[in-house]
């Protein structure tokens, strides 16, 4: 017996299994069972029997001794060559490409040290599909040293992605805590993750107006917000070319002072809030009447003391009722226990009081 496909001329194959002898001269065939609706492979494996093959089954023939974690490699790995991501670290494949994208791939996966890096992705298929089983940690810091060497040349080319003439660039300052003891740039300074103790390191990072990081530069951990500011704006016209920028930053980042060396950069603008004593000044002035905000939340005004620029008021009304009800909470809170306090500090001792009356009398 045999199977033998037969071609129709106006539909699909018609699989037949068949039976063959010879008649003399000539060879007689019968068909036994038509098997066209028969799944492929259930057709090819009657095919291998009718052969004279042993089937063996899969569980049969293969013992599993590891099965690594792969899908979420595989869909890093896919989205980093969509992005161009290894084609902007280095042109053409290298290892020290290799050992970057995974240290990349690995901190979005689980986020450790270089040493139990080395370690934890021997827990998935990463080390293997990038060809890194025998890398370790001064494998890592090496390929580190020689990414820096490359931060110019693929922060320019991002610059030319993701920046342009007159579109607005988002900068920002933040700082990280420090454990160790070896880095030139450790220093004591205003601690945002409230690391008593602890010395840091600053760093900013310049965004185009799509949100996508474009550059970083590193500083010392007592360097001030604002002080940066100035590098960032040469870098955008010395480095990336830029004639007209439109800098965003918060009222810590763009203060008056720097507001003032902006001025001498041509071709620079920015956007920035100002703060609560220069708003002040403006109701006072008569420069910002509130009833503007009587019919619309948005309004622009202009005023001697800034002139040149514009001044954008804003109306939020989530906020002032947001404002309201934590104004209505508070005295709540502190209503009743007023009066209480009131008698207390009546009957209270004149020891308690500083400086002693004596004091306060030869002070005067």
């Amino acid at each position: 017996m045999y199977i033998e496909t037969v071609p129709n001329r106006n539909s699909r194959p018609a699989i037949l299994l068949r039976e063959g002898w010879r008649d003399g001269n000539k060879v007689r065939k019968k068909t036994i069972a038509n098997l066209t609706n028969w799944p492929t492979e259930k057709v090819e494996a009657l095919r291998r029997v009718l052969k004279g093959e042993t089937l063996v089954a899969p569980e049969q023939a293969f013992a599993i001794e590891q099965s690594l974690p792969h899908g979420h490699v595989d869909a890093l790995l896919t989205m980093v060559r969509r992005l161009g991501l290894d084609r902007l670290i280095a042109a053409k494949r290298c290892r020290e490409r290799d050992l970057v994208l995974a240290m990349i791939i690995e901190r979005l996966i689980h986020p450790a040290s270089k040493l139990a890096t080395t370690r934890l992705w021997h827990t998935t298929s990463l080390a293997r599909e990038l060809d890194l089983d025998d890398a370790d940690e001064d494998d890592l810091y090496d390929a580190m040293d020689w990414l820096l060497a490359r931060q110019e040349k693929i922060e320019a080319a991002l610059a030319r992605r993701h920046l342009e003439d007159d579109a607005p660039v988002f900068y920002d300052v933040t700082s990280s805590y420090y454990e160790g003891r070896t880095c030139p740039l450790m220093r004591f300074g205003h601690n945002r993750d409230r690391k008593k103790g602890k010395t840091q390191v600053v760093y900013g990072v310049l965004c185009g107006s799509n949100g996508v990081p474009v550059a970083v530069e590193v500083y010392p951990g007592n360097r001030q917000d604002q002080t940066t500011v100035a590098e960032q704006v040469t870098k955008l016209q010395s480095r990336f070319g830029l004639e007209r920028v439109v800098l965003v930053g918060d009222r810590g980042m763009l203060t008056e002072a720097q507001i003032d060396d902006l001025k001498h950069h041509p071709g620079l603008g920015w956007v920035s809030a100002l703060t609560s004593s220069a708003i002040r000044d403006l109701v006072e002035q008569d420069n910002l009447q509130l009833s503007l905000f009587d019919q619309q939340n948005l309004a622009e005004i202009s005023a001697e003391a800034f002139p040149g620029e514009r001044l954008m008021a804003c109306y939020n009304p989530l906020l002032a009722e947001e404002r309201a009800r934590k104004r209505e909470a508070l005295l709540v809170a502190t209503g009743p226990p007023l009066p209480r306090s009131r008698v207390r500090s009546k009957g209270a001792p004149r020891h308690l009081f500083w400086p002693p009356r004596s004091a306060r009398r030869s002070a005067g």
